[in-house]
């Protein structure tokens, strides 16, 4: 048996009330930091849930015009089989894009065919010649192609599009990856669905859009808690954006290194504690 003084005895009840208090602060630290509840995960939260509607003012779609390094795809239709063919041979021409059209493959090279918009917007076809496309919607160069088809045939059918009108989406997302759009009518939501939406841990209302215009960035914020973001005017994606999905608080607690390495730390000293103080016997 062991004998302490008044004094010692003391000590160790301090000692070991401490220990126990240190303990439970220890624990629920460990609770409210490492496991934080997840909010605003639901899109749209101002709608009602009702059967009530709510009217959302639409964002007025601009249609995107077509700039230099941009790839178009160009079919000319006519009543001779041969004459069509020779129209859309350019047509099989291989450019490199990034990222793969409606697919969700890491970023690589693969070929797009069409026409590609050299450095003065000009593009090349056969038999209609040299055509300025730079700042044309493809509607614009669709019916300025027919015109100068009509001249040699009757009744062509004409259909322009950019076979490279690509998205990227990058953070906490499903499948993060540069995306070839099949249309140019692509949405923000259409872009975060192809990329496989939001992880549990991404920032929902603060989804930022870079937008590159007349050599300058753009930086806007979206709240996909909210439905006002249909009636931005920038609902509608453009050519080469890009949307960054930050990652909330709860992603970056559990990827802090340094903050889990000290609780473990701290949690080890002070279990050796406690089995010090459960033994000793006074």
């Amino acid at each position: 048996m062991k004998f302490f003084t008044r004094e010692q005895g003391a000590l160790l009840c301090l000692m070991k009330k401490r220990g126990w208090t240190w303990l439970m602060i220890s624990i629920v630290s460990m609770c409210l930091f490492s496991c934080a509840t997840p909010k605003n995960i639901t899109y749209f939260k101002d709608v009602p849930d009702s059967l009530q509607n709510k009217e959302v003012d639409k964002a007025l779609y601009k249609t995107p015009v077509i700039q230099v390094d941009d790839i178009l795809q160009v079919s000319i239709q006519t009543l001779d089989p041969a004459a069509t063919t020779l129209l859309n041979q350019q047509n099989t021409a291989s450019w490199p894009v990034t990222g793969t059209p409606g697919t969700s493959t890491a970023p690589t090279s693969s070929g797009v065919a069409g026409y590609l918009v050299d450095k003065e917007g000009y593009i090349t076809l056969p038999l209609i010649g040299k055509l300025l496309v730079k700042d044309k919607s493809t509607t614009q160069v669709r019916d300025e192609i027919k015109t100068k088809a009509a001249e040699y045939y009757k009744d062509p059918v004409v259909n322009v599009r950019l076979a490279n009108f690509k998205v990227t989406v990058l953070g906490e997302v499903a499948r993060p990856s540069t995306y070839v759009m099949p249309n140019e009518k692509v949405t923000l939501l259409d872009a975060l669905g192809m990329a496989g939406d939001l992880t549990i841990y991404g920032k929902r209302e603060n989804v930022l859009l870079i937008r590159e215009k007349d050599n300058k960035k753009e930086f806007v914020r979206f709240n996909l808690n909210n439905s006002n973001l249909f009636a931005s005017p920038y609902y509608y994606l453009q050519q080469g954006d890009v949307v960054y999905v930050e990652p909330n608080k709860s992603k970056i607690a559990s990827t802090d290194g340094a903050r889990l390495r000290n609780i473990t730390i701290v949690s080890s000293a002070l279990s050796v504690l406690i089995v010090l103080l459960t033994r000793v016997k006074f």
